[in-house]
């Protein structure tokens, strides 16, 4: 969910009322970075286990040719979404008109595009979409309560008088959101907590672009943690092993994924670089 386009990026770009565009320039290079973490692991424990890992399967140029064709609609896709948004042609909104159009068109060349595969994509699609809706519209409703209380401010306030470095303040939110993750999904998280947590984080002088990929990455976090780790119900349905070895067996990726956030910690231009060339070209 870190490679645009992403709902779980939309939902907080909405929510903070920050660019859907710089939030989507700001998570390839963090994406990227998850990437490299991930495969550097899995190696580095395949080399450690030899006797665990599956027989090395040789495919030859064609098949790997073949492979690349197949996927190839979907990367031009993904790219030419992308760089309409980039390029100022489209907006957020407009761009995944233009996706869906150009979905069912790849969709119907492939021979994929049946009246039920069109009827069960659209009501998966509309309970999503509505799902969503209801957050977002109880997250308003939340953010003007909120205001009305004051609590943000006085949050903001008290942040600022407790000079909290940028180190602790990051620890913190890290822990809230990761014990919010064992009960949460993603999307309700964001929603729930950005009427509150934003006057803090704007209160400590962090960017809200670069805030947006901190919290997606601790949505990902989420996604493995259990018991609600929508991931790793994936993972027990697919392999067919108990929820305990699917939990513990997916530690060492929650740890690369907490590294992933001190890094873009440490180093925030790995989030910020991106969108910040992007977009002073567009603004030429």
């Amino acid at each position: 969910i870190l490679i645009p386009p992403s709902i779980t990026m939309v939902v907080y770009a909405v929510s903070a009322d920050v660019s859907i565009i710089r939030v989507f320039l700001a998570g390839f290079l963090p994406g990227l970075l998850l990437m490299i973490l991930f495969s550097g692991y899995i190696v580095v424990w395949a080399l450690m286990n030899p006797e665990k890992t599956p027989a090395a399967e040789t495919f030859g140029w064609s098949a790997r040719l073949a492979s690349i064709r197949q996927l190839m609609p979907c990367i031009i896709l993904i790219a030419f979404i992308t760089w309409i948004m980039m390029a100022g042609y489209s907006t957020a909104t407009e761009a995944a008109a233009y996706g869906v159009v150009a979905s069912l068109a790849l969709a119907w060349a492939g021979g994929s595009l049946t009246r039920k595969a069109f009827w069960e994509s659209l009501m998966s699609a509309t309970r999503l979409t509505a799902m969503i809706m209801f957050v977002l519209g109880a997250t308003s409703f939340l953010s003007v309560t909120m205001s009305f209380t004051g609590i943000p401010r006085a949050l903001a306030e008290w942040v600022a008088a407790l000079q909290l470095s940028p180190w602790a303040l990051i620890a913190v939110l890290t822990i809230i959101y990761i014990l919010l993750g064992t009960a949460l999904d993603g999307i309700s998280m964001i929603a729930l907590t950005t009427a509150t947590v934003l006057p803090m984080v704007q209160a400590a002088g962090f960017d809200l672009v670069w805030f947006g990929i901190f919290i997606v990455l601790l949505v990902e976090i989420a996604e493995v943690t259990p018991p609600v780790g929508f991931n790793l119900f994936v993972l027990q349905s697919m392999t067919g092993k108990d929820s305990n070895y699917i939990a513990r067996v997916s530690l060492p990726f929650f740890m690369m994924m907490v590294l992933a956030i001190g890094i873009i910690t440490v180093w925030p231009s790995v989030v910020t670089w991106l969108p910040d060339v992007v977009m002073a070209k567009e603004l030429k």
